[in-house]
């Protein structure tokens, strides 16, 4: 059965992962009406749509640049790899021509949030939007490709585009100024976020270093590339455990701690060396650890700010 166009675009921009952005920019927003008694539904709104469409454009994008760079065509023809990319340029469900055109038209909408919201909070938020969108666009675009890199890059750019950039930015987008603690606020759904796509590197790590796609799953083998995504669990609790002692969060946002748990179990069951299926749950959980978190931090924000 044919899909609808709604399904494939819903596909070939990978939505079901939107709440990843969808939840900074909340937790940011939120911080100013807990630090600072402000939240403009409308501008929370408009910040939304524009780092929504941004991640999406990001997701697309990608899609596109590795098929032009050949890494998706390696994933489907590597035995053993899972491809995470949409396959409908290298199937040719959609025409390039059409899959580039819904690609830019998600960037254009995200501009024209950016520049309403220039208008309104100041022009530093262009910065926050510009910055974004250049680490979305050459996250695989020549010259630069610091996806391809391996020298950490594009982990340090994940935690930007989906931690300090988005929450910063929607903290700055209802108050005017920035704060130490929507930095602090940042890190823990950013280094989680920062987990899912360096957990994601495992699918197909195989087919990347066919590719020349030097991630550090590639870089450093499966055994050590391992034991640095469980230090980075370790490292996103830890720094939810610092906002709480640097006042970014109240102290019982410890409740959010036992979100960890699940993901934990799942690297119980891996070995030093695996077959690429047996990192989907690992995938899975690191997704579902990700969004429960950052809802209950947003959660509590929501209490603290009407408490």
């Amino acid at each position: 059965m044919e899909m609808s166009i709604a399904k494939q675009f819903m596909k070939a921009a990978r939505i079901r992962v939107l709440p990843v952005m969808l939840i900074p920019v909340a937790l940011g927003a939120l911080g100013a009406f807990v630090w600072d008694g402000k939240l403009n539904l409308w501008l929370l709104l408009l910040t939304l749509i524009g780092s929504g469409a941004v991640h999406l454009f990001s997701n697309m994008i990608n899609d596109l640049w590795d098929y032009y760079n050949g890494t998706d065509d390696a994933a489907h023809k590597t035995e053993g790899a899972i491809s995470t990319n949409s396959g409908f340029l290298t199937k040719g469900t959609w025409q390039l021509r059409t899959f580039a055109a819904v690609t830019w038209g998600l960037f254009a909408l995200a501009a024209v949030c950016g520049i309403i919201l220039s208008f309104i909070s100041g022009w530093t938020v262009l910065v926050f939007g510009v910055l974004g969108a250049l680490l979305a666009y050459f996250y695989v675009a020549p010259p630069i490709k610091f996806g391809y890199r391996g020298k950490g890059y594009s982990e340090v750019a994940i935690l930007l585009s989906f931690g300090i950039l988005p929450v910063a930015g929607a903290y700055y987008v209802q108050v005017s100024e920035l704060d130490y603690r929507a930095l602090m606020l940042s890190l823990p759904i950013g280094l989680l976020t920062t987990l899912i796509l360096f957990n994601h590197h495992f699918l197909h790590w195989q087919a990347d270093k066919q590719a020349g796609k030097k991630t550090l799953v590639v870089v450093w083998g499966e055994r050590r590339a391992l034991v640095f995504s469980r230090w980075l669990l370790a490292l996103a609790y830890l720094s939810l455990i610092a906002c709480i002692l640097a006042g970014a969060l109240p102290f019982y946002a410890i409740i959010a701690l036992p979100t960890a748990w699940p993901l934990y179990l799942v690297y119980g069951r891996l070995k030093e060396k695996n077959e690429s299926v047996a990192y989907l749950p690992l995938m899975g959980a690191s997704l579902q650890a990700t969004i429960r978190c950052g809802l209950i931090l947003i959660i509590v924000l929501i209490v603290q700010g009407l408490i």
